[in-house]
């Protein structure tokens, strides 16, 4: 089933009555892949993950006291206080793949979110765990379909893996053995990263938004060619064939399109406000401004951008659901062909 417009999720895990004899409203955090979704719900000392999607939906009997979830197509990740599991995901159930201990003794308030886990990171194939170098302080990574984005304590990008789609924004097309910084970025302290297939994003302190890599699909927010052609009608095209002679005489006002962007590139998402969160998927862009709006751009073949239609959009559009119904969009979480959102009704929030 493909949706076009959001629609609420009214219970997100088979565990949700469980909580609700609790009289407690649960937190939660969603995950997603291209076919499963990953809901971990806490209410006070009580935690679970309830798996939905492609041949394994229901609550994880393993996943109790769990801290935090990650979920690939293949593989389960919980992390406890001590431990992370990697459990591989059957019609049949789950099997445990893979296990390690964590040194928790220097971090023991405040854990490293998933996929980073202390002295690494998980990857989505095996063998599951990666060192990272001893000197890099890393609060945040998103991984994409072959790369990898890291921000350090010190707001300073690095990125690695294959970088055939200028997704690891050195300016070249070449990959990456190793964590590089983002020089185009030095000078300029950034407070989070996401990863799409083959296209990444940043946000600067001061609430700027960076992209770059693919722009196939407007995934990046610029001027993409397919999507305009997309758009034309035949008339239109046959009109724009008889006004080449035209353009050809004024070249400066000739359409600049970006099929690949190597650099990172600043992108308006909406005027004087700030971007407070960004998420990427395979080939769409979702972006929180500080006002509560909610912006997508990119692929839109299966309703993931939200606008009630299958339209792609090389350029950030508001979605008017949350707009027009007065709610304020608090985070997103882009799926591979999905997007979650939570969203509150604006009087609820605080001040």
């Amino acid at each position: 089933m493909t949706v076009l417009s959001p629609v609420e999720l009214d219970s997100l895990c088979t565990c949700a009555e469980t909580f609700s004899k609790t009289g407690l409203s649960p937190k939660q955090k969603i995950v997603a892949c291209w076919s499963r979704s990953a809901a971990l719900l806490i209410t006070g000392e009580h935690q679970c993950v309830c798996v939905h999607g492609a041949g394994s939906s229901g609550l994880v009997s393993e996943s109790e006291g769990c801290q935090d979830v990650l979920i690939t197509e293949s593989c389960l990740t919980l992390r406890f206080t001590h431990t992370v599991q990697c459990w591989s995901l059957h019609r049949n159930g789950t099997a445990l793949v893979w296990s390690e201990e964590l040194n928790t003794a220097e971090k023991t308030e405040n854990a490293l979110p998933l996929p980073l886990v202390p002295g690494g990171y998980i990857a989505s194939k095996p063998p599951f765990f990666r060192p990272l170098p001893i000197q890099l302080r890393s609060v945040s990574l998103a991984l994409g379909t072959e790369h990898a984005v890291l921000l350090t304590a010190s707001g300073t990008v690095y990125t690695w893996g294959h970088g055939s789609h200028g997704q690891l924004g050195h300016g070249t097309l070449v990959s990456e053995d190793e964590p590089r910084a983002v020089e185009a970025l030095w000078g300029v302290p950034m407070k989070s990263v996401a990863a799409g297939g083959w296209h990444s994003a940043c946000i600067s302190a001061g609430g700027d938004l960076y992209v770059w890599g693919w722009n196939e699909s407007g995934q990046i927010g610029l001027p993409s060619k397919g999507l305009r052609e997309e758009r034309q009608s035949g008339e239109e095209r046959i009109e724009q064939d008889k006004l080449k002679g035209r353009k050809k005489e004024n070249e400066g006002t000739a359409d600049v399109f970006i099929s690949i962007q190597a650099f990172p590139a600043l992108v308006d998402v909406s005027e004087a406000t700030e971007i407070k969160k960004v998420s990427c998927g395979s080939r769409h862009t979702a972006a929180i401004t500080s006002t509560g709006d909610l912006f997508t751009w990119g692929w839109g073949l299966y309703g993931q951008l939200g606008h009630g239609s299958r339209c792609s959009s090389d350029e950030p559009k508001i979605v008017e659901f949350f707009s027009n119904g007065k709610m304020s969009v608090e985070d997103v979480i882009c799926g591979l062909w999905n997007t979650f959102v939570a969203a509150v009704p604006k009087e609820r929030v605080p001040s």
